[in-house]
């Protein structure tokens, strides 16, 4: 019955923590992003997902809360650098320099949506969950957020064209801000 309920706990888990990769995923979708730029992507973020929980858990036996939140921060300001870039991209006329989610910018954006899913390994850590159980399910539902994401934003490029790529910008900046700013909700 325990195994049970921890199962539970860590897909819950998973689950909240995937729904970051998959909100940004549907910003970083309005690009034009090919299905197998999308299906290497979410594999990329689904590596994250695994390593920084399990990097997570060992740190929480280790340190205390007070890592992580310095984690947080660090992506908030990262993701607003990007959001940032990308709205202002829009009005430029040299596209060329624009962040891809392509090469180093496929590790940069899976770095970014998983390092929550470091603060939650870490408070794993703390509490003693199983590791692999954690990692396992932390990088599955990655996956498949990740894609769902990539593939709705991707529509919705084609339905809204610049106006998708301004959408994603702004949803980067304002996630980052919300990883900056604790919201009481």
């Amino acid at each position: 019955m325990r195994l049970l309920a921890e199962i539970v706990t860590v897909m819950i888990m998973a689950f909240a923590v995937s729904m970051d990769a998959f909100s940004i995923s549907i910003g970083m979708g309005a690009y034009k992003i090919r299905l197998r730029q999308i299906f290497y992507i979410g594999l990329v973020v689904g590596i994250f997902h695994l390593l920084m929980p399990l990097l997570g858990i060992f740190a929480g036996h280790l340190l205390s809360g007070t890592f992580g939140g310095i984690a947080i921060y660090i992506g908030g300001i990262l993701l607003i650098i990007l959001g940032l870039q990308m709205v202002l991209t829009i009005f430029r006329s040299d596209a060329g320099s624009t962040f891809m989610p392509v090469g180093w910018g496929v590790l940069l954006f899976s770095f970014l949506v998983s390092i929550d899913s470091f603060s939650a390994g870490l408070s794993l850590g703390i509490f003693g969950a199983k590791a692999a159980l954690a990692v396992i399910c932390f990088s599955a539902m990655s996956v498949g957020m990740t894609w769902c994401g990539l593939l709705i934003g991707r529509k919705m490029q084609n339905m809204l064209g610049v106006y998708g790529e301004l959408l994603g910008g702004i949803i980067l900046i304002a996630y980052g801000i919300k990883l900056l700013v604790p919201f009481p909700w």
